[in-house]
């Protein structure tokens, strides 16, 4: 009889623990995102703190070169979903996180890793260019 009332213990104990696991705030859940996210002045630092690997793509939309670049951003973001997280920054829209970064010309690419900036790449380029400056980082 006492051997029944443990195990019963144990089993509600393990129930609540496995609830508990199922009510997480999203925000320790990190989805894994297939495309671009639309980054604004006022969800920029939130997205560089809490994703490992960042790329903030500095675009505007009567930018040439920002559209040659744009699908090579959502090719390696679908093949890096869950590993980089790839973001899409309107400079125009968005001045004051241009400003802080000093963006001059566009696009812009900043890799940031672990919430700090440590790559900028000025200027469009083929995806075999673009990705072993990003992927080293990983």
């Amino acid at each position: 009889m006492e051997e029944d009332e443990e195990l019963e213990k144990i089993k509600r104990r393990k129930l609540g623990q496995l609830m508990k696991k199922d009510t997480e705030p999203e925000k320790k859940r990190k989805p894994a995102l297939n495309k671009p996210v639309e980054v604004s002045d006022a969800t920029f630092k939130d997205m560089i703190q809490n994703y490992p690997l960042v790329l903030v793509d500095c675009w505007a939309p009567w930018c040439g070169p920002c559209h040659v670049v744009a699908p090579v951003i959502e090719e390696m973001a679908r093949d890096y979903a869950g590993r980089i997280l790839f973001g899409k920054l309107n400079v125009d829209e968005n001045r004051r996180v241009a400003t802080q970064y000093q963006i001059m010309g566009i696009p812009t690419l900043l890799v940031f890793q672990n919430g700090k900036l440590v790559d900028r790449i000025v200027g469009a380029m083929p995806r075999q260019m673009l990705e072993p400056r990003i992927t080293r980082y990983l």
